[in-house]
């Protein structure tokens, strides 16, 4: 595993703590930089949703490129110190809310917020993000209107959904990561 780091905007160049053990797999560089080539001034002023924060690595590179605010949810107690520590880091404690709660149990309750961006990086071969995806599919109201929502897979564990209200509109294969994009259907 290499050096966890920021790789554009404010916090460009500082390193990010990863989480002890094997309990998370953090975005490698070039998956990060190729999501955020594709989002590019987009995520501009964003408020994002990672349902799975691991590290705060994806959340934490949005902030650096100018995104508002980020609530990151994880429910172990390492990846929550981890993503706490990295904020403090990169000074972005204020945009960001870190919750300590499972990913499943925050989408079944109402909404809070409308997001812009959700991302769905979930520990592998669990079907998690099946699991996510349909919770949002059923609250679409967590999404505005012109959001996407990201999943972070390996491509083996990838399956065509029938959703009511979110179809994929693209997807990237970058070696063991597959990005897959939804937005609402029309």
């Amino acid at each position: 595993m290499g050096t966890l780091r920021v790789i554009a905007g404010k916090a460009k160049g500082l390193r990010l703590k990863t989480v002890p053990g094997d309990t998370t797999r953090p975005i490698t560089d070039i998956v990060k930089e190729a999501l955020f080539n594709i989002l590019g001034d987009e995520i501009t002023d964003n408020l994002i949703l990672d349902l799975f924060g691991g590290t705060g690595a994806v959340g934490i590179e949005a902030l650096s490129r100018g995104a508002r605010f980020v609530v990151f949810l994880d429910k172990g107690q390492q990846p929550v110190r981890t993503i706490q520590q990295n904020l403090l880091t990169t000074k972005f404690s204020d945009h960001a809310e870190v919750l300590r709660t499972d990913a499943f149990t925050y989408l079944a309750y109402p909404p809070k917020l409308d997001f812009d961006l959700i991302y769905i990086a979930p520990p592998q071969y669990k079907q998690m993000w099946q699991k996510a995806i349909r919770l949002i599919d059923a609250k679409p109201e967590l999404l505005n209107e012109d959001g996407q929502i990201i999943v972070q897979i390996n491509p083996i564990e990838w399956e065509e959904l029938t959703l009511e209200n979110f179809e994929v509109f693209d997807s990237r294969k970058y070696g063991d990561t597959l990005l897959v994009f939804y937005e609402k259907n029309c």
